[in-house]
């Protein structure tokens, strides 16, 4: 007698497992395991040689962002130099322009007024030089010594006028003018005059002992005290 069928045996149980599992599940298993296991020396050495190459990289851009830094700054320190400068010198260049134009035209008009001073004072010396009294005579006498005295009068108005306007002309060794008080001393004056060095020393003495005695007493008081 023939056995039952049973259609359990004609199934392919590794075809039906693997139609069951989708067709990427084995390679997403792989990845996630690689994902999990720890990196092995080579690739640690591999990662630190690029984050070091990573950090020279950045050491060598800070260095060239910093000379860029530092030429910025020399550049804005001259550019500030060179405005103060320009600055000042524009100031000091026109006050001594203007202060050297004042002086031009002072010296201008003092040696214009120079030369006028000199050509007047040329002029009365002429004058006064002309005066030739051998040539007068018992009847012009009067009439000449008119025009002399006039001559030489104006001559030493030019003179004066002249010393007034230039310094230089002043005698500076002329005789210094004595006091109306200092041409008549007093009595008192009169008698220290005719007394000799001795006894205006003696003089002196007697007039400076007192203070001299109590200065002397102070100080022997003061070293008593100490």
């Amino acid at each position: 007698m023939a056995s039952e069928f049973d259609p359990s045996e004609f199934v392919d149980r590794d075809f039906e497992s693997a139609r069951r599992t989708p067709a990427g599940a084995p390679v997403a298993t792989a990845i996630a395991g690689d994902a999990q296991r720890a990196p092995t020396r080579e690739e640690l050495e591999s990662r630190v040689g690029d984050m070091q190459n990573k950090l020279s990289e950045l050491k060598r851009a800070q260095q060239e962002l910093e000379r860029e830094r530092a030429d910025l700054e020399e550049t804005r320190r001259r550019q500030a130099e060179f405005a103060k400068g320009r600055q000042e010198m524009e100031q000091h260049l026109t006050r001594g322009i203007g202060l050297l134009e004042e002086a031009e035209f002072a010296a201008r008009r003092d040696a214009e007024q120079m030369a006028k001073t000199l050509i007047d004072l040329r002029e009365a010396l002429l004058k006064v030089q002309s005066l030739d009294e051998s040539a007068w005579t018992r009847d012009n006498l009067n009439v000449e010594l008119t025009r002399a005295l006039t001559a030489i009068e104006n001559a030493r108005m030019e003179w004066n006028s002249a010393r007034l306007k230039f310094a230089v002309l002043n005698d500076e060794h002329a005789p210094e003018v004595v006091a109306p008080g200092a041409a008549n001393p007093t009595p008192l004056e009169s008698a220290l005059q005719q007394r000799s060095y001795a006894e205006l020393c003696k003089l002196g003495l007697a007039l400076t002992w007192p203070m001299a005695v109590v200065g002397l007493g102070l100080l022997l008081a003061l070293l008593l005290r100490h």
